[in-house]
């Protein structure tokens, strides 16, 4: 067996002091509104300090029980709710007599339910490509990430980047998160991952900020990794042990890929630049993780008003007739390839891959 590689340590140390803990936590509570409620909140303060401490990142668990290569290690109850949500999810996509399923991605951060005040052109092309998934039967799973800007506490947490440490330290589903500890709950992605395993196709809508995709989908991309090698045992490392992680790497690690063979399709739309690089990088992403693409007409990049006024752009989106049936058209062609993908009908087989990943 070849050498495990060191892990390399020597980061300065995040550990914050009590007084600055404080500090940020009742940030939460700036409404003067609080102040009534100052004792509590001192006591919540304390305990959540303890927990911070004793780096408690997962109070509830249970013991791993069967299936698990350490049946007795305890693992954290969300992880395993999500599990058993994405183990249900995969058994109904798998069921020849379920409907076909699209999981349609609007990732534009615009909403007229916050500060811009005005919904998103993304959502409108989302809607025209709903119309036709609908017509031919399809169910539409519509997930909206303007949420995340204007839905209270609803978040997605940063990708930690636990595969470039060694692919078995990601597991599938993330289990990076919610760490108690750090305040870090609430995360939307427990919820995200079963909704893209129950999907037969995805349908990415998306605008181009500053010639790359949306803060919102690029946090949704980058927690995505799990599915795309990730490790569904996480016993096997006993949490986030790095030198048993890359022990099993070591030995030879099949990266499974968890979402192969749904179809895809792509649209962005731009204003002035990159809405051809973007898709393009869309495009190879999900080809990455091994779906397929919904041939030529699924993938689309326009440009809606190029260079004029941006408080002009819904009325040009209005006049783009033509965008409007090439947007309808990508939505066709992705029920097209769900219809080959269902009747078995998929392209060749990938052959062996003499460097994965």
């Amino acid at each position: 067996m070849p050498d495990i590689p060191a892990t390399r340590k020597g980061q300065p140390d995040a550990h914050i002091d009590r007084d600055e803990f404080a500090k940020r936590m009742r940030a939460q509570f700036h409404d003067p509104a609080f102040e009534q409620a100052d004792g509590e909140i001192e006591r919540l303060v304390e305990i959540a300090w303890n927990a911070y401490e004793d780096s408690r990142k997962s109070p509830r668990t249970r013991a791993a029980g069967p299936g698990f290569a350490d049946p007795d290690y305890p693992l954290a109850l969300e992880w395993l709710a999500t599990r058993e949500a994405i183990h249900a999810a995969q058994a109904r996509q798998q069921d020849p007599s379920s409907p076909s399923r699209v999981l349609l991605i609007c990732a534009s951060p615009r909403s007229d339910q916050t500060c811009p005040g005005e919904m998103s052109k993304t959502y409108r092309i989302c809607r025209l490509a709903q119309e036709v998934l609908g017509q031919q039967g399809i169910e539409v799973d519509l997930l909206d990430l303007s949420h995340l800007t204007s839905e209270y506490g609803r978040k997605i947490l940063p990708c930690k980047g636990c595969v470039s440490t060694a692919m078995p330290l990601c597991h599938w589903p993330c289990s990076c998160y919610p760490n108690h500890s750090l305040g870090q709950a609430g995360d939307w992605m427990n919820e995200l991952y079963p909704r893209f395993v129950a999907a037969h196709g995805l349908m990415i809508v998306t605008p181009v900020h500053w010639y790359q995709a949306p803060s919102v989908l690029k946090l949704l991309i980058d927690r995505l990794v799990c599915a795309d090698g990730g490790n569904p045992d996480p016993t096997t490392t006993h949490g986030k042990h790095p030198q048993e992680a890359k022990a099993l790497e070591m030995k030879g690690w099949s990266y499974p890929r968890h979402l192969r063979g749904r179809a895809f399709s792509v649209i962005v739309h731009g204003d002035a630049a990159g809405a051809e690089n973007l898709r393009r990088a869309l495009s190879d992403w999900l080809a990455d993780i091994g779906l397929i693409p919904a041939g030529i007409q699924g993938l689309l990049d326009r440009y809606v008003g190029y260079y004029t006024p941006y408080a002009e752009s819904h009325e040009y989106l209005d006049r783009d007739v033509d965008f409007q049936a090439e947007a309808r058209n990508a939505a066709q062609a992705l029920v097209n390839r769900i219809a080959t993908n269902r009747a078995g009908r998929v392209p060749e087989p990938m052959l062996p891959e003499p460097r994965p990943k």
